[in-house]
């Protein structure tokens, strides 16, 4: 499982990723949460650009054919992208879920520590039976 956790990026306990770059930060779900959902059929984002996020609120929904899933902002901060792609093309999350399955991106200036690195994910999805 750790193979398939990037460790570029910084995690969530609800299995969100989140590429930090500068004061921008892109968000989307793990391959792990991918493995749990089964195949995407509905990427549902209720936030539009410009709104502000609240780390740990929901931003949206993931649909698929085992479940509903919510969507949790992983840091406080302001809406500057959508991947609208998901609209029509919700798989990209279960072919690409670290690329093309991008769901938001997020400006903020908040503490990032309580995101966790690459290993300490690893660690909470092994500790969660993944």
């Amino acid at each position: 499982m750790s193979d398939s956790i990037p460790d570029t990026l910084q995690y969530t306990k609800d299995h969100e990723w989140a590429k930090v770059e500068g004061n921008r930060v892109t968000v989307g779900i793990t391959a792990f949460a991918v493995e749990q959902l089964g195949d995407i059929t509905l990427v549902n984002l209720d936030a539009k650009v410009g709104d502000t996020l609240t780390s740990g609120k929901g931003f949206g929904t993931i649909e698929s054919v085992k479940t509903l899933s919510d969507l949790f902002a992983p840091v406080d901060g302001k809406l500057v992208a959508i991947n609208t792609d998901l609209d029509s093309k919700p798989e990209f999350v279960n072919e690409d879920c670290y690329g093309k399955g991008w769901m938001v991106v997020l400006e903020t200036t908040a503490d990032l520590s309580e995101l966790m690195s690459a290993q300490a994910y690893a660690d909470h999805v092994k500790a969660s039976g993944g």
